[in-house]
């Protein structure tokens, strides 16, 4: 045999069959407007790859990407139709990139790392982003808040986790929110392991809605309900506050299973019975006017807004049935100050310990009624508005009329 026949058998020995789905190494034979021409190394193939079997940018000139003898892998899409030798093929060079893409963001899927993709555009529902191929943000997996405008993201590189991928279906699902809510939790835990409650501490508006406001208190947004914003009536949080305002709040509670820090910016302040009774001290005489009565005594202002009890058996030395019997809302009376209770805002007051005259004219009776200003406050003062425990009370009429 000839030498010649021996280089073509050995030739034959090396050539290649090609199947649909195969990765086979091309080479450039031409470039055209809308296909690259190429051949498969070592099989005597020919094909052509689309222009959108090549890149996805349409901007892109062909003949400046390549030139005839680049070499390059590529996917056997199909056969083309057509009686030419030894057979046509499409090949693909984007989908050998996204299949390429696929086996390790499936590597990835699978231990829950996280990736980095780039957002190309937006359609309806989320956003398009490239990660090696193409994938789907939803806008409800955008961030842990509500997204309306998605435009802004476009072109912006965003950190991602995968919640779903099926490379057969070309289905691939991303999440922003998922990675937001795990560098939360972290950040919480961090933060609240050095928070206690009553901790007063520095913080800036981030965020204001109708209920509330957030403050980020380093680096996790704690809530301010709007209650707990003044003392005085708040309609919106807005009207009060503003966003990158610095505010100092006071932690009212911390949620481990919620991941929720409650805060409150009104009790870092003094609160208006605290400012109306600052000066004001257990013993202390003053005129006051009465604006209310009830079966069990008088309600007279000490300051601004703020009232004082004086109960019933404190109003005279004489007895009293009814404090309507003896006093009428208006009148100015002296009252001395029995007891101050800042935690429960009460004050107990007493008529007839700053009746100077009526205690000396009616030593038998101011002794058979002498008070206890400690006893008179828990007695009769409860947790509810009125502050009174209406048994006792009559109880107590009931003894002083046997």
């Amino acid at each position: 045999m000839s030498e010649n026949s021996n280089q073509f058998l050995d030739a034959l020995k090396q050539m290649q069959g090609v199947e649909v789905g195969d990765i086979v190494d091309v080479e450039v034979l031409d470039v055209e407007d809308g296909q690259i021409d190429v051949g498969v190394e070592n099989a005597g193939v020919e094909g052509v790859v689309p222009r959108r079997e090549f890149t996805s940018d349409r901007n892109l000139d062909l003949r400046e990407a390549v030139k005839p003898g680049d070499k390059f892998k590529a996917l056997v899409l199909r056969k083309a139709g057509g009686d030419k030798e030894n057979g046509e093929f499409f090949f693909s060079v984007t989908r050998l990139k996204e299949r390429e893409a696929y086996d390790e963001l499936q590597k990835d899927f699978e231990e829950g790392k996280t990736i980095e993709g780039t957002v190309t555009s937006s359609v309806r529902g989320g956003l398009l982003v490239d990660v090696g191929t193409r994938g789907f943000l939803p806008a409800s997996l955008i961030s842990n808040r509500y997204v309306s405008d998605l435009k802004p993201y476009i072109g912006k590189t965003m950190k991602l986790k995968i919640t779903e991928i099926d490379p057969s279906k070309n289905r691939l699902i991303l999440s922003h929110k998922d990675l937001i809510e795990e560098e939360r939790e972290e950040a919480f835990d961090k933060v609240a392991s050095q928070l206690v409650v009553g901790d007063v501490v520095e913080g800036k508006v981030s965020r204001l809605t109708n209920f509330g406001a957030f403050v980020d208190v380093g680096g996790v947004d704690g809530l301010v309900h709007i209650s707990e914003i003044s003392y005085k009536h708040v309609d919106k949080p807005s009207d009060a506050l503003k966003v990158g305002q610095d505010v100092k709040v006071k932690v009212i509670g911390i949620d481990d299973d919620r991941h929720r820090i409650s805060l409150s910016i009104k009790q870092t302040e003094p609160s208006p019975f605290e400012q109306a009774t600052a000066e004001l001290n257990e013993g202390d005489i003053f005129e006051g006017e009465v604006k209310s009565l009830t079966n069990f005594g008088a309600f007279v202002e000490v300051a601004d807004g703020i009232q004082g009890l004086v109960h019933v058996s404190e109003i005279s030395f004489k007895h009293v049935d009814k404090p309507s019997d003896v006093l009428e809302v208006g009148q100015k009376v002296k009252v001395k100050v029995l007891n101050i209770d800042p935690s429960e805002r009460r004050i107990s007051l007493s008529m007839k310990a700053a009746d100077s005259k009526g205690s000396e004219n009616s030593e038998e009776s101011h002794s058979h009624s002498s008070y206890n200003k400690n006893a008179v406050n828990k007695k009769y003062m409860s947790n509810d508005d009125s502050g009174f425990a209406l048994g006792d009370i009559i109880g107590d009429q009931l003894k002083d009329r046997r």
